[in-house]
């Protein structure tokens, strides 16, 4: 099991996967803004997206559970 957090405080600008996917290492889960800068949240690892804990518009803050993939 990967828990994904936040890296830093951020706005959820655009929740690219849904909870039941399959990811693979890399997959782009989320875009975050930040800064005007725009940063990919990327899996870390393969398996089933079983929970996404942000969503669109949601603002997040460093250390925030973004998704879980089992």
């Amino acid at each position: 099991m990967a828990e994904i957090r936040a890296e830093m405080v951020a706005n959820v600008w655009k929740v690219v996967a849904a909870e039941g996917a399959s990811v693979s290492d890399g997959d782009t889960l989320v875009i975050l803004a930040s800064m005007k800068m725009e940063i990919p949240v990327l899996a870390e690892g393969s398996g089933t997206l079983t929970r996404l804990a942000v969503a669109e518009g949601d603002v997040i803050q460093e250390g925030d559970l973004i998704a879980v993939i089992e």
